[in-house]
């Protein structure tokens, strides 16, 4: 039996929203509630204990966008790679997040200190060649993706980001186990449209309209063909299930105040590197 995924989660016994970092917040400052953020995190927790081990960071005063634990760096095999917030508002999440990794025994790892970068939130791992999308031009500067191809030996694609709504890469894209991506075109610039066009084919590429793209339907947990996520159209659900994937919707619209949603609630630390299959196939061919 394969080992379980690991997810990292932060419970938001301290969320609220109490400044604007992102389009989403402008509107919301204030406007939570502590209870339904809490049973909305506890059904997301639940959703995927079903399909992982989730590792619990304990959350800390003073800072309310922690439980948003995709945003605390990035994981490769033993090395995490913390993040360096573009907000002031958010750095003090960082010493937290290097400290909770250190004693887990993890090789600490960071970029030049005049680069920002705002980890997992920015930085997905294609989940069929070995490979990172790197989402640059709100919070991570493109200056990282060859930092990080250094720090990770790993090849780094970097994607231009031009809505403010879509301040982070997983709010717009989410790779997929059989090699599908779920993105939202036009969060994209025209350059970064030709790349994913370039290595995944038409079939594998599943887009979402924009109805779907607000509620955050790409910031979604995919675990083997599970995927997790807030809510997903009729259409979208269709798509994905024709694809061979099983949909799961918990409801997290406290967080989505934020502008953030299941996957920006989540970390994996169980990343390893993605295996080339049509590379390993031609060498398995080979004697």
């Amino acid at each position: 039996m394969a080992d379980r995924a690991r997810v990292l989660m932060c419970p938001p016994t301290h969320y609220e929203i109490s400044y604007v970092i992102n389009p989403w917040m402008r509107e919301e400052l204030g406007n939570t509630s502590a209870l339904d953020a809490m049973r909305e995190w506890e059904g997301l927790r639940f959703a995927l204990s079903v399909l992982a081990d989730i590792e619990v960071m304990a959350a800390q005063p003073g800072l309310p966008d922690l439980p948003f634990t995709a945003n605390a760096g990035l994981v490769l095999e033993n090395v995490f790679v913390s993040s360096r917030f573009k907000n002031v508002e958010r750095r003090g999440e960082e010493a937290h997040n290097i400290a909770w990794f250190e004693a887990q025994g993890f090789e600490i790892r960071a970029l030049p200190e005049t680069i920002t970068f705002e980890g997992a939130g920015d930085a997905l791992f294609d989940r069929a060649v070995p490979r990172l999308w790197m989402g640059y031009g709100h919070r991570t500067d493109l200056a990282a993706a060859s930092a990080l191809a250094m720090l990770l030996s790993v090849e780094t694609i970097p994607l231009g980001l031009v809505d403010p709504r879509f301040y982070h890469l997983d709010t717009c894209f989410c790779p997929l186990s059989r090699g599908h991506v779920l993105y939202f075109p036009a969060a994209f610039d025209a350059a970064a449209r030709a790349a994913i066009e370039a290595r995944i084919p038409a079939q594998q590429r599943i887009a979402v309209d924009e109805a779907d793209a607000l509620t955050f339907a790409c910031n979604a947990v995919n675990i083997g063909d599970v995927i997790v996520l807030a809510r997903a159209s009729a259409v979208l659900r269709a798509a994905l299930e024709n694809a061979g994937y099983r949909v799961v919707e918990t409801p997290l619209g406290e967080f989505l105040k934020a502008g953030g949603s299941a996957k920006c609630l989540t970390l994996r630390v169980d990343e390893a590197r993605a295996v080339d299959s049509a590379r390993l196939a031609v060498l398995e061919g080979t004697d």
